[in-house]
């Protein structure tokens, strides 16, 4: 089952986050053939942390929830809050599979959060820009929750534009970059 994972970090987190660096990448590593995607949101600053997405394959929800609240971050405090969502890769790669590679381009995480009928179920169209596509479910993954894109694309109205905006009840756009050891 895949799950995706957003950490928001609490302001003023960001000593804390370099001070437990090489406690999340540990972490990480342990995960490491069930990761789909990684990598921080950032501000406007392109510098400054705001969050940490994870989409990973996991046996259950329980085991999504372990990942998510164990993370050395989160048990220290820097993070204010998490989302922890069943997903489904509709692209049916890892990150690292993008032929756009890790460099160049502005990278974005799109939310929309939505209830009632499904939207942007199907891969839209400028499959090349997409890193990861697919909807948040609800844990029996029989819920559609709203949709999570992680893409490539010249500003947050085109990474905003990738899903149907009167679908969803909020729209959410946040600098990303691929995370991991370099």
């Amino acid at each position: 089952m895949e799950f995706l994972c957003y950490h928001r970090d609490r302001l003023d987190s960001l000593a804390l986050r370099d001070e437990l660096l090489e406690e999340h990448w540990s972490y990480m590593d342990r995960y490491a053939k069930e990761m789909i995607a990684r990598g921080p949101t950032m501000a406007d600053d392109g510098e400054t942390p705001t969050g940490s997405v994870h989409i990973v394959d996991l046996p259950d929800s329980a085991a999504a929830r372990a990942f998510a609240f164990d993370e050395p971050n989160y048990q220290a405090g820097a993070y204010r809050d998490v989302l922890v969502r069943r997903w489904r890769n509709t692209l049916g790669r890892t990150m690292w599979e993008f032929a756009g590679g890790e460099e160049g381009g502005n990278r974005y995480l799109v939310f929309g959060f939505g209830s009632g009928e499904a939207a942007d179920i199907d891969v839209p169209p400028g499959r090349d820009e997409l890193i990861a596509y697919g909807p948040l479910l609800s844990d029996d993954g029989d819920t559609w929750l709203g949709t999570a894109a992680l893409l490539r694309a010249p500003d947050a109205g085109a990474a905003r534009a990738v899903l149907t905006a009167d679908r969803y009840a909020a729209i959410e756009v946040h600098n990303w970059q691929f995370g991991g050891r370099s």
